[in-house]
């Protein structure tokens, strides 16, 4: 178990407000608290920041061994509450994985992605997409930075467990294409990967 974070670097910043030495101290006591029997902790951010003077968020961002990152990120009228409320949803978090890995728990072999089913593909045709009804403009509510790591298949499902995103999107290690892995439905994992046209017109 990794009972120590010893001499973990952890960077804490705000936004909209002062960062005390007491708040820096007590962000820094819960996450070097964090009993973790995997993964290994290499690096943590806490980023703090009030909106509409009420809300005080506590967002932890820990980069782990194994190309594995932990987002978590609390809400509440207390900072003090929010880290804690944080660090909970981590502890939570890794404790769900901890109980789902060993339920599912399988050899690995070369070759085999487990529970993951692979989507077929579904080619829609131009008039289909875009009906003479569908004319309003695209937009998004949220744009957020995303890094698409190198991964394989079971490493995104560890990556999946425990995080709050509904997928993954990564370089797939195993084909050398980019992936997208999500839960579905009946508790099995999707994997949906892009065709690649030959020079000889043939799909691989």
């Amino acid at each position: 178990m990794q009972k120590h974070n010893v001499n973990l670097p952890i960077i804490v910043t705000a936004r909209h407000m002062d960062v005390t030495e007491a708040i820096r101290d007590y962000a820094h006591k819960k996450v070097e608290s964090l009993h973790l029997d995997y993964p290994r902790i290499i690096e943590a951010k806490v980023i703090l920041d009030v909106q509409n003077h009420r809300h005080q968020i506590a967002e932890i961002i820990l980069f782990c061994a194994d190309h594995i990152v932990i987002e978590v990120k609390s809400t509440s009228e207390d900072v003090y509450a929010s880290i804690d409320e944080s660090i909970a949803k981590i502890a939570r978090r890794m404790r769900k994985y901890k109980t789902r890995l060993l339920k599912n728990h399988r050899p690995r072999k070369e070759g085999s992605i487990g529970s993951i089913r692979h989507l077929e593909e579904h080619v829609f045709h131009q008039e289909a997409v875009h009906a003479e009804e569908d004319h309003l403009e695209p937009s998004y509510v949220h744009k957020e930075a995303y890094k698409i790591r190198p991964l394989y298949a079971d490493e995104a499902i560890m990556d999946l467990e425990i995080s709050d995103r509904p997928f993954v999107l990564f370089h797939n290690q195993q084909t050398h294409r980019l992936a997208i892995l999500f839960r579905r439905k009946d508790g099995d994992y999707g994997l949906v990967e892009p065709e690649v046209a030959t020079a000889n017109g043939s799909v691989k």
